[in-house]
């Protein structure tokens, strides 16, 4: 019954989603609508998992501050990982929700240094914040309610100094002081010297215009010259007197009239209190904020001063009553049934409709956050495509902290620094530097910075995992779709139960004969020799017009010049040139060949297109431009319509001349 009763002031979870975490709030006020439902006004408290990266970042380095200065004990990743999950971030944001939507109690507290960390971890439903978030300007400030305790807070006390040592201490620096009570004067003496203040004071009030307007009756004079700041000024001139009631009294009323002194409640307007009455119900105790947007020309000192003298007055006592007349109207508590209707990524079985409550789940998978295959209840949890779920601890574990116990890659886990990375990541000249047609002096222009080389090595179980799941894994489905996401464990899990079926029936594993290294160093090296290094010369210019120069070295396929043939069925390679029957041989004169030196070849090669070849892509369709892309190795058929050569056509004449010395005259 008690665990069911909600009261003002209480920290609960509230269920706005049934997949997302429970969001907590503090429950602020509980009003009763006009159709008989109650609704609870709460303050909002944020997550982690609610806020940008750049604010995570901010928390971390608090986070790691407050380490260091409290000196807390080393706790291991995991720890780390799920201390994130029970840190929250207050803020003054305020909403109303249902309270049929309360889920149970929770407890949250200050971070202070005295704390220790792991002990939030052994309790259940406990909390802890140390920053403000404020969802408007998306900033992260510390809380102004800081409790000062620690070692840095205490008072240093000196040692004590021996009899005749004299104090070396700066005295201006020091505390001064302002009453001593081993005075001469008597109890008696004392009170009569503070009657005669009080009386110049109210004399005082009557000769000052501006107070006389305040306080326009004598009544009200006196009563504001009884105030604390009247007794004040009266001991502090008895002190600087030294305690000689007639130079007191003359220091009280000098020549040029009665002192006046006047406190923070007399200096305000009426109008700037009814100010700080509407600020101070809107933010409470919040100065700064008060001041910031109600009082900008009064000092922070002023204000506070203000507070304490407002609460000494009838106004504040006024106030006080109709805020607990008002508190008496509204509810103090609510009762909540236990919530015990069925979650709908609840997994009913796996024999079940498929569709229905996350039904249609394969075998074998096991829970994302603690790995484990047995549980009384599953639920579905993630993408749905991934098709992962949790146990029912680990759920609840999700509900309430929002994560997981252990970091996974859909929740977000820091990857490593050796990821490795494609060559389609590489930019342009990292990509030509692993060319091997590009020399040692290119390649260090192109690349200033080496990157390592990587391995990608799979388990045995991962290999035997593709040939036996093949209906999960769909290779050629995920090979068309390399970014989509695979559940690995899944498939390691459903490949683990099928592996004492499949070991009564072995699969047949065709062996692919492979050539030895040297064998294939040798082909290699008979279809690209390589040439021996010559002395640099003097760098041969290279006219890019000219179509029929060779723009490669020996034994490399080579650009050749269009040229028009008949017939049907003419090979054409895929950027449009005729293939020749075989490779240019290098016995041709040296008047049609150039030879290039691989130091002087142009870094990186252009090759240049013809105006026949430009016409030959235009006549082809969009569905051969795709086939020929997706395969340039292989000969794109022509038909001979589509290679004919267009006459030129002939420009008009211009009707005036290009240019001419005679003036142009403009006639109406």
């Amino acid at each position: 019954m008690a665990a069911n009763m909600y009261r003002v002031g209480d920290y609960v979870y509230f269920e706005n989603s049934s997949s997302n975490p429970y969001l907590v709030r503090r429950i602020e006020e509980l009003n009763k609508t006009a159709n008989g439902n109650v609704e609870a006004k709460v303050v909002c408290l944020f997550r982690r998992r609610d806020i940008s990266s750049s604010l995570n970042n901010l928390a971390d380095s608090n986070a790691r501050e407050f380490e260091e200065e409290s000196k807390q004990p080393g706790v291991s990743e995991q720890q780390r990982h799920q201390l994130k999950h029970r840190e929250l971030f207050l803020s003054r944001q305020f909403e109303s929700l249902p309270a049929t939507h309360i889920r149970g109690k929770c407890s949250v507290t200050l971070l202070n240094e005295t704390d220790i960390l792991s002990q939030y971890l052994e309790k259940e439903d406990c909390f802890f914040y140390s920053l403000v978030f404020d969802p408007v300007q998306k900033t992260l400030l510390a809380d102004q309610g800081e409790i000062r305790v620690g070692c840095k807070y205490q008072a240093e006390i000196p040692d004590r100094l021996a009899e005749g040592e004299s104090d070396n201490r700066n005295q201006q620096k020091m505390e001064m002081k302002v009453w001593d009570p081993d005075n001469p004067l008597t109890d008696r003496q004392i009170d009569q010297f503070l009657v005669v203040a009080r009386a110049v004071g109210t004399f005082a009030r009557a000769l000052d215009c501006s107070s006389s307007i305040r306080q326009p009756s004598l009544h009200m004079s006196a009563a504001a010259a009884s105030r604390d700041i009247t007794l004040f000024h009266a001991m502090d001139t008895l002190q600087r007197n030294g305690y000689d009631l007639a130079k007191a009294m003359s220091t009280l009323v000098p020549q040029g009239g009665p002192v006046l002194c006047r406190d923070e409640m007399e200096e305000w307007s009426a109008s700037e209190a009814m100010l700080f009455e509407e600020a101070l119900e809107k933010y409470g105790k919040d100065f700064n904020d008060i001041r910031q947007d109600f009082l900008p020309w009064k000092s922070l000192a002023s204000i506070v001063q203000f507070y304490y003298m407002w609460k000494t007055t009838d106004r504040y006592i006024q106030q006080k009553r109709l805020k607990a007349a008002e508190a008496d109207s509204k509810l103090k508590q609510v009762y909540i049934p236990t919530y015990t209707k069925p979650n709908p990524n609840q997994i009913i079985s796996v024999g079940s409709k498929p569709g229905m409550n996350g039904a249609g789940f394969q075998k074998g998978l096991t829970c994302e956050s603690c790995h484990t295959t047995q549980s009384a209840q599953w639920y579905a949890w993630g993408p749905p495509n991934m098709q992962c779920r949790l146990c029912a601890t680990c759920w609840i574990y999700w509900k309430k902290y929002g994560g997981l116990k252990t970091p996974t890659q859909l929740e977000g886990a820091a990857r490593g620094t050796t990821e490795p990375h494609s060559r389609g990541h590489l930019s342009r000249p990292e990509a030509q530097s692993l060319s091997p047609y590009t020399t040692s002096a290119n390649r260090a222009k192109l690349l200033a910075k080496n990157r390592q080389t990587f391995l990608l090595q799979t388990t045995k179980l991962t290999r035997l995992a593709r040939r036996m799941c093949r209906d999960l894994l769909q290779p050629r489905r995920a090979a068309r779709r390399p970014y989509a996401p695979i559940n690995a464990n899944a498939i390691k899990a459903e490949c683990s139960i099928r592996l004492p079926k499949a070991a009564k029936t072995p699969l047949k594993i065709h062996p692919l004969v492979r050539l030895p290294l040297a064998t294939i160093v040798k082909d290699l090296v008979a279809q690209a020799p390589l040439k021996p290094k010559t002395p640099r010369g003097t760098k041969t210019p290279i006219n890019r017009n000219q179509l029929t120069q060779n723009r490669a070295l020996g034994g490399i396929m080579v650009k050749r010049a269009y040229e028009t043939m008949a017939g049907a069925g003419v090979p054409f390679s895929a950027n449009g040139r005729p293939l020749a029957s075989g490779i240019r041989s290098s016995s041709q004169p040296a008047a049609k060949r150039q030879k290039l030196n691989p130091a002087d070849a142009p870094n990186p090669v252009v090759f240049v297109a013809t105006k026949d070849t430009r016409a030959l892509r235009k006549a082809l369709t969009h569905l051969e431009m795709r086939r020929a892309a997706r395969r340039p190795n292989l000969p794109l058929k022509v038909k001979p319509t589509l290679i004919a050569v267009r006459p030129p056509v002939p420009l008009p004449a211009p009707s005036h001349p290009a240019s001419t010395n005679e003036p142009i005259v403009l006639e109406d």
